[in-house]
Parts: structure tokens; sequence; C-alpha cells
């Protein structure tokens, strides 16, 4: 004789969370359909342990037994009936086989409860005595807790995985502000928590986040109603039992909000009764994978009436069906005369076409009856006689890892939980204009990270729309700017603020903006940054023609007048003011002229040395030269007087060294500058924000100051010993022109400082062409000038006589 073992399955009226749709399921078990998917639930658990009876690899010679109990989803009540499991008393109420003779024992394990409140009372007490537990339903996250809950098993996922792949879907469609509302128990409490850290984490804001239980006063559900209609979130996640959404919904529908996107949790989105309300058309949610069980819808309808007249709960099935009394069991109401059909039923028990809790039910027995197995049963037979404890048990389920029969993976991991599967369920509108459950994606925890969600197919949005509705508190700060949170809302809600000066971001909704490396400068759009344009006086530049122009006009006026001196080299005026020095200073001119060509164009190592050195020394030997001419004067003055010998000691040899000496001086300075810190390239990012001013650097600072220092002392000395000659008799008088070329000359250069201080970019560099220039013109207008108007226009005045004063003439 087969040894019998019973499994109980507790039962309450509305036993999962999606389906406790009213408060009248409470009062009256099985007047509504959704009691009668509540059977297909119970029923499924007897198709499972039929099919394990029957099987002979799976407890061969051991028949299991069952005894179905009501919770009535009410704590009290489930605290009792897992009581009367514990201590083996007859059942409250009970719906059992032939195994009467087990009810005064205790149960070995359980199928139940499928809500998780009643789970959590039920799990506290029977932990205490070792009773496994397998849920088929319960999701709250909180009885993954082995310290309260350490008998508990489930077969549905934790909603710890439901609450991250919400809010992966919420990012993975680009919403950041949202509403939520949740049902004020412990599934919805705790499942809204585990969701906002999420959302938080990911960063999804929350425009409210409201809670409603369908016991609490309708002004309420008429405030959370209000809420809805009131807030700017186009995205509302409903983590809300059946029941509480069914009132939201009839609450909405009167005044019906702006179109929302709903997004549900697994009790309501997978809920066939909602989709009566349009406006939840395009809502999106995860529920449990849609399966089918072979064998399970013939095995539901095979039922008569004799056999529904031994069960309580199919007795009543059957009555509320065909709206009929069996022999003698109600009084009043049409007998059933036996030609009721079940096949033509077309309700919740019937519908097979969304197995998703049932499949839960179908593994949860397999669980169990696998963990008995390995309990009682080697290979190939099992102990009848083997006494065993439910602590058992609860070790083998630890270790369950089976396929069913039907291909179905049970599995449980150190929580008690499986691995967390979901279809991504959207609801679409049909060609008739009603709403359909469509399988648009799938989340699978077991996954690498960032992989456990794909889409499988597009989402049809609310009105048909196939574009993602759009959820933010403020639109994107585009590129070029950076978000500033707005005082007092959450951190989604901000204004766009323009980068700084020099700043850029180069992505949207930017928290900051970045400082452009300091060779770029960011664009109008201040997006990128951009190579700052290099400025230096170039050829092609306009202000470097005309310098050019009057570089090359001073450089041929001074070979024009070398040439009218050589040509009139005999005449008295070229030979009475020195001529070997007046071709020297006009040579030197000329260099001058074409040195201010060397600080045009590019500035390059060999450049730079260059202009600077050659300036100051063609300069040196420019006054050195106008410098000898006034000593000349001086001393040709002084050798007029009696007894005088003066020229002697300043004749042609000592002209010559004197300006040799004055010039070498300079030429050394300039050595010791090139070779202690030479002036050199480099680009001056300090002077403009936008550009590079590509420039020579002094090198040594004392080096250039020294440089244009020991040309003024030298134009300072010309200038005091030329004005001290400007009187001295003569027709001719080279002094008081040598005065004012010296006076244009310090006018020029004590100018030049503050001006080349002050002017900005390559325009330094033009100040300074322009002083080199305008001293040198002033040095051949003044000396050369007038020489060459009376050697080309007054002939009659180049005469020894005129210049000695002996011949009356106009004054130049």
């Amino acid at each position: 004789m087969a040894t019998r073992l019973v499994v109980q399955e507790i039962c309450q009226v509305s036993m999962p969370e999606e389906l406790r749709s009213y408060p009248g399921a409470i009062s009256d078990p099985l007047s509504s359909t959704l009691e009668k998917q509540q059977l297909r639930f119970a029923r499924a658990m007897e198709f499972a342990i039929h099919e394990i009876n029957n099987r002979t690899d799976l407890l061969p010679g051991i028949t299991l037994g069952y005894q179905i109990h009501d919770s009535c989803g009410a704590v009290p009540m489930a605290i009792k009936v897992a009581f009367q499991f514990a201590n083996g008393m007859e059942p409250f109420f009970s719906d059992t086989d032939s195994c009467s003779k087990s009810a005064a024992s205790a149960v070995p394990a359980l199928v139940g409860d499928s809500v998780s409140t009643t789970s959590m009372s039920m799990a506290r007490m029977l932990g205490l005595f070792g009773i496994p537990q397998v849920s088929p339903y319960a999701t709250c996250a909180c009885l993954s807790d082995k310290r309260q809950y350490p008998a508990f098993f489930r077969t549905v996922p934790s909603d710890h995985h439901q609450a991250a792949a919400l809010a992966k879907i919420v990012k993975h469609f680009g919403w950041t502000w949202i509403g939520a509302v949740r049902s004020d128990t412990d599934y919805g409490n705790y499942g809204m928590g585990l969701f906002l850290k999420a959302a938080q984490e990911e960063g999804i804001c929350v425009e409210y986040s409201e809670s409603y239980y369908r016991t609490e006063p309708r002004s309420k559900l008429e405030r959370v109603a209000n809420v809805i209609r009131r807030s700017t979130a186009r995205v509302i996640v409903a983590f809300v039992n059946s029941g509480e959404m069914r009132f939201l919904m009839e609450e909405l529908a009167k005044q019906p909000p702006p179109p929302l996107q709903w997004i549900g949790s697994e009790t309501w989105i997978i809920e066939p009764e909602f989709l009566r309300f349009n406006m939840c058309a395009g809502a999106i949610g995860f529920g449990v994978p849609r399966s089918v069980i072979p064998g399970l819808r013939e095995f539901l309808l095979d039922l008569s009436p004799a056999q529904a007249l031994k069960s309580h709960l199919l007795r009543e099935f059957w009555e509320s069906s065909f709206s009929c009394s069996l022999k003698g069991s109600s009084e009043g109401a049409r007998e059933c005369d036996g030609s009721e059909d079940i096949r033509a039923l077309q309700n919740p028990y019937t519908d097979t076409s969304q197995l998703r809790i049932t499949i839960m039910t179908y593994k949860a027995t397999y669980a169990i009856a696998h963990a008995i197995h390995g309990v009682i049963c080697n290979d190939t037979q099992c102990d009848k006689n083997a006494k065993f404890t439910p602590w058992q048990i609860l070790d083998q389920l630890k270790r369950v890892n089976i396929t069913t029969k039907n291909g179905f993976q049970v599995s449980f991991d150190s929580t008690g939980d499986p691995v967390a599967v979901y279809d991504l369920i959207n609801w679409q509108v049909k060609k008739d204009g009603g709403l359909d459950f469509v399988t648009v994606g799938h989340y699978d925890a077991s996954k690498p990270r960032g992989q456990e969600f794909s889409m499988t197919r597009p989402v049809v949005w609310m009105r048909g729309q196939t574009e993602v509705p759009r959820s933010v508190c403020s639109e994107s700060c585009p590129p070029g700017t950076r978000k500033a949170v707005q005082k007092g809302k959450p951190v989604c809600c901000y204004d766009c603020i323009s980068c700084a000066e020099g700043e850029i971001s180069n992505k949207t909704d930017s928290l900051n903006c970045v400082h452009c490396p300091p060779e770029f400068w960011p664009n109008t759009q201040q997006d990128s940054c951009l190579p700052k344009p290099v400025e230096f006086l170039s050829w092609d530049d306009n202000l470097s023609i005309i310098l050019t122009a009057f570089s090359i006009s001073g450089a041929f006026i001074a070979v024009s007048v070398t040439a009218i001196f050589y040509k009139h080299r005999d005449s008295p005026i070229v030979r009475a003011n020195n001529s070997e020095l007046s071709f020297l200073l006009l040579f030197s001119l000329t260099l001058s002229f074409l040195c201010s060509l060397t600080f045009i164009g590019q500035p390059s190592k060999w450049s730079c040395m260059l202009r600077h050195t050659a300036f100051g020394i063609t300069f040196v030997l420019c006054i050195s030269c106008v410098l000898g001419k006034t000593i000349v004067v001086l001393m040709a003055f002084r050798s007029t007087l009696p007894g005088s010998n003066a020229m002697k000691w300043f004749g042609p040899p000592q002209q010559r060294l004197s300006v040799l000496t004055f010039t070498l001086i300079q030429v050394l300075i300039c050595v010791l500058w090139l070779t202690i810190s030479p002036p050199l390239p480099f680009k001056n990012l300090e002077q403009y924000k936008e550009r590079i001013i590509l420039e020579c650097g002094l090198g040594s600072a004392i080096g250039f100051w020294a440089v244009l220092g020991y040309i003024g002392f030298l134009a300072l000395l010309c200038f005091i010993l030329a004005f001290l000659a400007r009187k001295l008799p003569d027709n001719f008088n080279e002094a008081k022109f040598i005065t004012f070329s010296m006076f244009i000359f310090c006018a020029v250069w004590v100018t030049f400082i503050p001006a080349y201080v002050s002017s900005p970019g390559k325009f330094t560099v033009a100040v300074e062409i322009f002083a080199i220039l305008a001293s040198s013109f002033g040095l051949i207008t003044c000396i050369f000038a007038p020489k060459c108007f009376i050697i080309m226009f007054r002939p009659e005045q180049n005469t020894k006589k005129h210049l000695m004063g002996k011949v009356p003439s106009n004054s130049l």
C-alpha cells in the first residue's frame, strides 16, 4: 500500500496581489471572476500532484495528498491556519482528498500564501517549527531576509528585482520626471521604497509619491486622483494591488487627466480586467513570463456535477457559473439538470491563455515533491516507512535545482528566491479597438550587469504613438550650457546657464563647464574648443605693407643720397662735412631702414635674435657717426682759435677709432645678451583671451634695455654737444642740423617707451618699426636734406668762400 503524505496549500479568496480587486471578495468568496482564477490556481496544484503521483522517477511508490485552506486574505486567519499546520489540528475550512488520516499530524510543507502581508505573518511562525513554505506569488523583498523568515521560499521573483527593472526601463526611455502611486500595504510600501531608491541611483526624480488603501475614506482616493491630474509628470509608476488600482482607475475616469504613460507592477499589468480602461493604452510593465502547462486545460475541463459535489470549492464554482443548485445544496435555486457544459464557459477558470501565476503554483508543488524525494528516496526507490521532519525537507529545498517534466527550471538562491525573469508587457490597441497584452521585451537578472534588459519589438505608446513620450521637469540643457538646480526643487528641475567665458560643455545636460586648454578657445556655441588664431605682424597685413614701403623708400633715399654725395665727393660741401663719416652714416642709415624688415613676418629663433641685435648695432653705428661729426664741428671751430691744435687730437684716425669703439661696446652688449638669455619666439597667452600673440620674447629684459639705454646715452650726448655748437659762426653750421635730428631722435624714442609698453599684440612690433623708421628719417632729413638741396638746386652756394661766410647769402 502506498504511503500518503500531505502537502497543504493556503488559498485565500483574493489570493495573489494582482487578483484583489474589491473588498467584496472577502465576504463573497467565489462570486466573482477573480475567485474563478483562484480556483484555477488551486487546481493547478492538484494537477501537479496528480502528475507526480503518476510518475515512476519521482517519489516512486509514494502518493502525495493535499489539503486546501482559506486564509481569507486576513492576517489573523492566516496565523490561525499556520497554527493548525504546526499542531496538526483539524482545519477550520479545508478541501481534502482521501488523506483524512493524516489531518491531525503536522504537515511536512505547504504551498502559499500568495499575499505578502499574510505570508510574512505565517512565515514568522512556521519558521520556528522549520516547516517549509513555498509561495507562488508573495513578492515582497522583505521575505528574502532569512533571519526573520528562515523557512520561506518562493517561485516568483522578489520585488527587489522588479523595482530595479522598473527603474532601468524608466531610465532606458529617458524619463527623468515621474509620479509614483502605491498601495498602502507591505507589498506597495516595500516595493515602492526599493523602486525610489533604484530610481534615485539612476538619476530619476519623483514629483510625488502617493499611497492609498481600499478601506480608506473616499476623500483620500479623490486627493490622490487630483494630485495625478495636476502633476506635470507625464509618466506614472503604479506599484499598486489590483483592488486599489481598480478604484483609482474608476476615480480618474470621472475626470480624465491629460494622457499619461502608465508603468505597472506585475500585480495589475497582467490583469485582463483592466484592459477595459482605455486611458491605460500604451501602459508597460513587467510580468511573470507566460507559459503553457500541457494537459492542464483538459484537467480543468474534466469536471462533472458528481465530482463537484465532492468538494466545497468545486460545488460553489459550479453553482455560481451555471446559476443552478446541485442536489440539495441550496434552497430556492434552480436545480442543475445535467445539461450544463463546462467547455462552453468563458471565464477565468477555463482561460489558460495567460498562465503566469498558475505556473508559479505548479513549480512550487514540484519543488516540494523533489525535496521530499531527496529525503526518503535514493536513485531507484523510496523508503515508504521513512520518518522525517520538516527540517529535513527545508534543508533539501535549499538544494533543489531541477527541470520539471514540462521543461520549467526550479531553483532557489541563498535567500530562497528564484532567478528573476520577467516579460515586458505593453498594452497595445487591437484592430477592433480593444486592448491586448503584447510582450515587447525581457528582463533576466542572471545576465551580466548592463545586459539584463532587452527589447524584442517596438513599444506602442499612449494614443498609438510610436515616438517615446517625454516626461521631464526641465528640458535638456544643450551643449554650451550647464545645469543649475532650481532652489528647493529636485535635481531634475534646473535652469540652463551658459558657460562662462573660456569654458565649454560638449554634451547634453552637463553638470559643469570645463575650461579650454590654454591654446584653445570656445566656438560661438561654446560646445567645442578651437585652436586660438595666432596673431603676428605678417607680410600680407596692410600695416606691414605700409611699413615695408616706408622702409624700402628710406633705404632707397639713403642709397640715392650716397650716390649724390659720391658723385659730388670733391665739392666743398661734401668735403667740409667729413665725407668719410657721411658715407659711413649713410651706410648705417640704409641698414637701419632695412633692419626694420626683420620685425615683419612670423617670429623664429633666428629672426628674433637678428632683429634686436641688428637694430641695436646699426643705430649705435648711426649715432656714433653723428657723434663723430658733432665732435669734428666742435674741434674745427676750436682749432681756429689762436694757438689751438685741437684737430690734431681728433683727426680721421681718431674719428674712425671712436666710431669703432662706440659700436664695439654695443656689439659686446648684444653678444652678452644673446649668450646669457637671448630673445626667442613665444606665445603670449595672457594679453588676449581669445587669440595668441606670437612675438619675440625679450629673453633678458636687462639686455634689451641695456641696448636701448646705450643708444639713448649716445643720442643724449650727441644732442648736448650739438646744442652747444649750434651758434658757432658759419654759413653752413652742421651742428644745428644735428641738434634738430637728435631732438627728433630723442623725442621719438622717449615717446616709444610708453607706446611700446601699452600697444597690444602685433602693434607692439609696429610701434618699434615706426620708431626705427621715424628716427632714421629724422636723421637723414635733418642732416642730409639741406646738403642735397644745395648740391642739386643751389650749386652757387657750394663753394668754399660761401661755406666760410665770406660771401653774403641767405641763411639756410
